[in-house]
């Protein structure tokens, strides 16, 4: 039988992923869409619902059949400087969208299992800590995100309903995100480590994080933080050189600490480019998720070539 899916934030670069993923293996997968995107959407024939989290507003029925609802929606953290305004849609777009979710989950008889994002930035800056799923929350911006973005579920869990709360890493696509943004400077020799480049880096292939995703739904006996990250981090200064390697091309070049702090200010250039986590995945192992990308240097060689 099929599985119906409801699948939040499925235009970004995780979410455009898992959809085709699922849609592929023939499952169900209905898109919630923001109104803005409606007005495109139905000149196409889409029949996707709209939604408004920020309205507090998701229709009637919506959820009514489904199996599991994937929640990626939410600013994304790196796009635009922290200004104060940019931070405060950064927290609302997670805290508004989950809420939505996780309170209707917890109206609905037959409850969906909520897949709901939220990222290995919860730890703070760990240095050379290996972090467990155990470990605690840590201090800063991104570690308080988070946790505001995690608690949003707990109507959902307070009503019985099973929540997984996917911490994901860096994911690597050559599609989007952080990868994409430094090829052009990799493949044209002018790449370089971050600072000092010991800052560690839990990254993800993108089918790692799709897979993980479907494991998290399908097996029941998960619940809780999950850590969606490859089994190796490396630090900066590694997947420095493993990119260029992959793109056979040096990367003796370094940024400055002060340059990337003149560039994104001084606490987002701290925080999400300076410090890091070691995290590794371990409730995935320990359920019987095989990575098909568990080392650096392969997953770049597969993702670029």
């Amino acid at each position: 039988m099929a599985v119906k899916w409801i699948v939040a934030g499925s235009s970004g670069l995780v979410g455009t992923a898992l959809v085709a993923a699922l849609e592929s293996a023939g499952d169900v997968v209905v898109r919630l869409r923001r109104p803005d995107a409606k007005s495109q959407a139905t000149q196409t024939g889409d029949p996707s619902p709209v939604w408004d989290p920020a309205r507090g507003v998701l229709g009637d029925g919506v959820l009514d059949g489904a199996d599991v609802v994937v929640n990626l929606a939410g600013e994304s953290i790196g796009a635009r400087r922290w200004t104060r305004d940019q931070k405060e849609r950064i927290v609302s777009s997670r805290e508004s969208a989950t809420s939505v979710l996780a309170r209707r989950i917890a109206g609905q008889k037959d409850k969906p299992t909520l897949v709901n994002a939220s990222a290995v930035g919860i730890y703070g800056d760990g240095g050379d800590a290996v972090l467990s799923e155990a470990s605690p929350p840590g201090q800063g911006f991104l570690a308080d995100v988070c946790r505001r973005w995690e608690a949003a579920t707990l109507p959902a869990v307070d009503a019985g309903g099973r929540v997984v709360l996917a911490r994901l890493g860096v994911v690597l696509s050559p599609s989007g995100g952080a990868l994409a943004a430094q090829l052009p400077l990799f493949r044209h020799g002018l790449g370089g480590r971050l600072g000092g480049g010991a800052q560690y880096v839990s990254w993800v292939a993108i089918g790692d994080a799709v897979g993980a995703i479907v494991h998290l739904a399908k097996n029941a006996r998960i619940d809780g933080p999950v850590n969606v990250t490859a089994p190796e981090p490396v630090t900066n200064r590694q997947f420095t050189e493993a990119l260029a390697d992959v793109c056979g091309k040096p990367a003796r070049l370094a940024v400055p600490a002060a340059a990337l702090q003149v560039r994104f200010g001084s606490e987002m250039a701290r925080e999400l480019l300076l410090a890091g986590q070691r995290a590794v995945p371990q409730r995935l192992e320990e359920t019987g998720y095989a990575f098909s990308f568990a080392s650096l240097g392969p997953a770049l060689g597969s993702l670029l070539h």
